[in-house]
């Protein structure tokens, strides 16, 4: 029995070895198949962890942004009104002096010009804060993530300080330019304009789209600056003027500012803020609107009050319209959270722009730079 089963052990061995290798090869095989799925899904865990942490940490830094712009506000309010003093104007027509028509006149050029300034340097600090606090957030969380690895920090804490103390050109070198060139531009758009003259909602809208065509496009004079430099100055004026002494948190800072500077003069930048000007001057003409009504019965009991045709029959007197226009300020630069400043916030492609700064500086390839 042991020989023929010899035999036939012998007879077959190859089919043996055959079966032998392949039942060995499907174990290791399903072995390693089982290895690389565990690896794969660990991976994918991996990544989805790193990605929901990405996501809190960006959510996370754009409340940040929200709150140190309300934060900043009073601030810029108050810059604004130290330069642009209308109340010491107020003071001096109460005691009915003989030059009170060209107080008046001051007192327009002033309120207009502080009001459009309000609402570009509003606009501009919602889109600069995100520009930079992104950028931060995103070297934040890669030095974050890398923490363990022994890797030096890409935004150590003197760092973030320097850069972001930049702001302080929008609030001081860069809002004293902005005011002279609105001025320039109020000038000549409602200088020639008698306070007596009625203007209606459209035809106020229409000046102020005549200030900003100025203000953004220039008068064809050759010192016409883009916006973006009223955010943040020429490179010459930053700490690579230095000849030498440049520590390397310097280097560092310089070359955040380099990549905002970028970011600044990018069209989609320039696409997002002009989306924010054009909601902030709505905004401060919807609040305008409230004071065009027409007083109660003027159209009939048929006629809503509140419809836009209404509202176009209704004039004022510029000397009537000054003091609105003066007030405004405390609406739009307010630290309390106002329509204004929440349509700013919350506009979508402000949004989309802040994830696009975050998601770019935020990726481990700038590691390389």
């Amino acid at each position: 029995m042991f020989s023929s089963t010899w035999n036939f052990l012998k007879r077959h061995k190859r089919k043996f070895i055959f079966a032998g290798a392949f039942v060995g090869g499907v174990y290791f095989l399903g072995k390693y198949a089982q290895k690389k799925i565990r690896e794969i899904q660990e991976r994918e865990a991996s990544e989805y962890i790193a990605q929901a942490r990405r996501q809190f940490h960006f959510e996370s830094n754009q409340r940040t942004c929200n709150m140190t712009v309300l934060s900043m506000l009073p601030t810029l309010r108050e810059a604004i009104l130290h330069h642009l003093n209308s109340e010491s104007l107020t003071t001096l027509l109460k005691s009915k002096p003989a030059n009170k028509l060209d107080i008046w006149e001051d007192l327009k050029i002033i309120s207009f010009t502080r009001s459009v300034v309000a609402v570009y340097s509003t606009c501009m600090l919602v889109v600069l804060l995100r520009v930079q606090l992104n950028i931060i957030g995103g070297y934040l969380y890669l030095d974050n993530s890398v923490s363990k690895s022994g890797m030096m920090p890409l935004a150590p804490p003197d760092v973030q300080q320097q850069y972001l103390s930049s702001i302080q050109h929008l609030l001081g070198d860069g809002l004293s330019e902005m005011i002279t060139e609105v001025k320039k531009a109020v000038q000549n758009t409602l200088g020639g304009v008698s306070l007596k003259q009625s203007l209606s909602l459209q035809e106020l809208e229409q000046h102020l789209n005549q200030i900003r065509a100025q203000v953004e496009e220039g008068d064809g004079g050759s010192t016409h600056r883009p916006l973006s430099w009223y955010m943040m100055p020429d490179e010459e004026n930053t700490l690579a003027a230095q000849a030498c002494g440049l520590t390397e948190n310097d280097i560092t800072t310089i070359k955040l500012l380099n990549e905002t500077r970028d970011m600044l003069e990018s069209p989609d930048f320039g696409t997002v803020l002009n989306t924010c000007l054009n909601r902030g001057f709505n905004r401060f003409l919807d609040n305008m609107a409230e004071f065009f009504r027409p007083p109660p019965g003027a159209q009939g009991d048929s006629t809503p009050i509140t419809t836009p045709d209404s509202l176009s029959h209704v004039s004022l007197p510029v000397a009537k319209i000054i003091p609105i226009v003066n007030g405004q300020i405390h609406s739009i630069c307010s630290e309390i959270p106002s329509h204004f400043v929440q349509d700013l916030l919350m506009i979508d492609q402000v949004k989309e722009f802040a994830a696009n700064v975050y998601e770019t500086f935020s990726t481990s390839h700038e590691l390389q730079k």
